[in-house]
């Protein structure tokens, strides 16, 4: 019996985009199960790549703006543009991205994110009424330091001379708003963690060490957040670190949220939202996500995890494929395939497209049909809907 299924994975990161993933799997799939039905939408939760899939969902045109990236060295970023929504599309890893920046040459104390905040602007002398920012794959630590100064936002020492480096912020004595502020006015900040800004899961200690950070670092590095925190909790009235997500990006999640007045959503609700993924599901009989890693964080709130429990409720079968997976995630997922199942992580790496390929072509030879976990087929009298790129 045919099958219609869904293939919604995210990024593998460094190897693969969520479209590419989701391009291999479905050529693998068909190879063995050609008369299956499948439907391609590939997903991000928020972080690195969200542009690129939301793009799109939205219907927004590529755009490239001058600026600079969290060394400050001049960069062209990549923003879309949908020009009869007015909706501007931001991906922070696209402005000052980790990848961006030659391994090992920078330490976050030195970067931060000015060049984003001239990008912001950019998106308000365009007229965006709404303006929806991925956070994700950052090299910055500054919680949106830069980016308020390049808003017109102005910090002090006591003395009044001007802090210009994050981790002087501990120095802070004053801070002033822009006096011509710059607003859209829908402002929606998609996160794929629920970090707070500090403490001991807080951005400084858990996302840092990705970043360059060493432990020797991190005192200095919250004490000056928790500065700039406090001056932004008397300034605003609000604990703006204490919302899960403002650790998000280095802390970007309370940037944009303080000093834009930006409303946290979780990614992949917001993805699923956009594309309306439930009705998705209730017309699929089978489910295939994945991402380049299947671990613990999976369940906290990565887009694979989230597929595999929405798919839980639909008592929907759902295969998880990655390119490692770690033991105690599987239970989330009716099956789980690793490409390290069928070569080393090294030649996975080398060539992901072609080892998932053969992973998705290996599991269709052996999938016996879809049942639900109690072991009840599924109906397939509902009418069949294309969700984006049918493939053959």
């Amino acid at each position: 019996m045919s099958l219609r299924v869904l293939i919604v994975p995210d990024k593998f990161k460094a190897t693969l985009t969520a479209r590419e993933a989701a391009q291999a799997i479905a050529r693998g799939w068909r190879d063995a199960r050609p008369e299956d039905e499948l439907d391609l939408l590939p997903m991000s939760d928020g972080g690195d790549g969200f542009g690129e899939v939301m793009s799109r969902v939205l219907g927004a045109q590529a755009r490239s703006l001058s600026t600079r990236d969290a060394a400050h060295r001049p960069c062209a970023a990549r923003w879309w543009w949908n020009s009869q929504t007015h909706t501007a599309l931001l991906d922070t890893a696209r402005v000052v991205g980790l990848a961006m920046l030659p391994p090992g040459r920078y330490h976050p104390f030195e970067l931060d994110t000015y060049g984003l905040g001239e990008l912001v602007r950019a998106v308000v002398r365009a007229g965006a009424k709404r303006c929806v920012v991925g956070l994700g794959g950052s090299a910055t630590n500054d919680a949106g330091f830069g980016l308020a100064r390049a808003l017109g936002w102005k910090f002090e020492e006591r003395s009044g001379r001007p802090i210009e480096r994050w981790t002087d912020l501990w120095k802070l004595a004053s801070l002033r708003p822009p006096a011509v502020p710059s607003q859209v006015p829908e402002l929606v900040v998609a996160v794929d963690v629920q970090n707070r800004l500090l403490g001991p899961r807080g951005a400084t200690r858990v996302y840092g060490p990705q970043k360059g950070l060493k432990t020797a670092d991190f005192a200095a590095a919250e004490r000056a957040l928790k500065r700039l925190a406090s001056a932004m909790k008397e300034h605003r009235h609000f604990d703006f670190a204490a919302v899960p997500g403002s650790g998000a990006a280095g802390g970007l999640g309370f940037g944009f949220a303080a000093f834009l007045g930006g409303r946290l959503a979780g990614g992949f609700d917001l993805f699923a939202r956009e594309v309306g993924l439930e009705s998705k599901l209730a017309r699929a009989d089978l489910v295939i996500t994945g991402e380049g890693r299947i671990d613990v964080s999976s369940t906290m709130g990565k887009g694979a995890g989230c597929v595999a429990k929405l798919c839980s409720r639909f008592r929907l079968p759902c295969l998880g494929f990655a390119g490692t997976v770690e033991a105690n995630s599987k239970k989330l997922f009716t099956r789980t395939r690793a490409l390290t199942d069928l070569t080393t992580n090294e030649e996975a790496m080398r060539r992901p497209r072609l080892w998932l390929r053969r992973l998705a072509r290996q599991t269709a030879a052996e999938w016996m049909g879809a049942t639900h976990p109690e072991g009840q087929p599924k109906s397939t009298t509902e009418p069949i809907t294309s969700l984006g790129h049918r493939t053959g």
